[in-house]
């Protein structure tokens, strides 16, 4: 699942991922939480900061359910403290944009093994 309410990072990613063959579902703004536990991803790629909503409290909220504490978070953003921010949410792992493509198939196949 994809959290992010850029439709161009969404449109690239959904390409990238279901090019190597992954389903992909997506998510925006204050729907993200609601979506991702009626749909329990196996990976969930979040934005850090998104309009209305900030990707590393959702990261924290979702790390602190039973129902989703499982799923592996890879935070993405541009911010140059994104390693930081996304281990103080408790997230997986990371990814700085502009991303490389094989970097994130990689992390995301990493991420499901």
């Amino acid at each position: 699942m994809i959290a992010d309410d850029e439709k161009d990072i969404v449109e690239v990613l959904s390409f990238i991922l279901e090019d190597a063959g992954y389903e992909v579902n997506w998510t925006a703004n204050n729907e993200t939480t609601k979506k991702v536990q009626e749909y329990v991803p196996d990976v969930l790629l979040l934005d850090i900061w998104m309009i209305g909503v900030n990707g590393q409290d959702i990261c924290k909220y979702l790390k602190s359910q039973d129902k989703t504490r499982n799923i592996p978070i890879i935070m993405i953003s541009a911010h140059s403290d994104t390693k930081k921010i996304a281990l103080e949410a408790g997230a997986n792992d990371f990814i700085i944009k502009p991303f490389d493509m094989e970097q994130l198939l990689s992390k995301v196949k990493e991420h499901l093994n």
